[in-house]
């Protein structure tokens, strides 16, 4: 259990700065915020690649998936972050005449 903790942690610090790389722009999350990115985005690849390979959403079969699988997962999270704003940091701007 704790590999599978420790490998997480690797895969997800890899994957999250992968996807930081190919989407350019600022990202104020630092390194933990890169970690839960490319862990979040590993469930993510899972459930995509299980909604490509078996064209069926099932909850049942929300797994981890490989390190390419981790990388489109964050690049979706990364996309889906920007588009809504809500990204930490990016919150309204307090003007103080």
């Amino acid at each position: 259990m704790v590999t599978f903790i420790i490998v997480l942690i690797i895969v997800g610090l890899i994957a999250g700065l992968i996807a930081r790389l190919l989407i350019p722009g600022p990202d104020p999350i630092g390194i933990l915020g890169t970690i839960i990115l490319g862990i979040v985005g590993s469930f993510v690849g899972g459930f995509v690649e299980n909604l490509v390979e078996y064209h069926t959403v099932s909850v049942n079969s929300f797994h981890a998936t490989g390190l390419i699988g981790s990388i489109i997962g964050a690049v979706i999270i990364l996309l889906i972050l920007r588009l809504t704003g809500t990204e930490r940091g990016r919150g309204r701007s307090r003007r103080r005449w």
